[in-house]
């Protein structure tokens, strides 16, 4: 599956118009960092994805068996290393008005491993540039 998103930046620093199809979303950089703090950051928009493709990939699952799980919470802490070139993500995953045994628990946690963003940030990832 491919997918083209575009982003436009003029002069105002940093405000970031982004387009995928017909749905828009702005980011930008903090304000201490030159920016006007008027949308998510770049780290901010790469947590997004993993979170919020952790849960639809849970809801799906969750759906499919019929389990009465009525909200998933997904939170995603980011830190970068740049000088040892490590990012962390951490992924805490919660669940709401539901009754959750161990063995469900326990394939939950696989189900969030199987997100198609978490494979492809625990894969091998390769960036080809054209400037033109």
């Amino acid at each position: 599956m491919a997918v083209t998103v575009k982003a436009s930046l003029g002069k105002t620093k940093y405000y970031t118009e982004v387009v995928a199809g017909e749905n828009q979303l702005i980011t930008d950089e903090p304000i201490d960092k030159g920016g006007q703090n008027k949308g998510f950051n770049p780290f901010e928009i790469l947590a997004t994805s993993l979170a919020s493709c952790t849960a639809a990939t849970l809801r799906m699952y969750i759906d499919r068996k019929e389990w009465d799980i009525e909200k998933i919470n997904v939170e995603i802490e980011l830190e970068n290393f740049p000088l040892t070139r490590l990012a962390v993500f951490r992924r805490s995953i919660s669940f709401e008005g539901s009754n959750i045994n161990e063995d469900q628990l326990k394939r939950l946690y696989t189900i969030a491993d199987a997100c198609p963003i978490h494979k492809i940030l625990t894969n091998e990832i390769e960036i080809q540039t054209k400037i033109s």
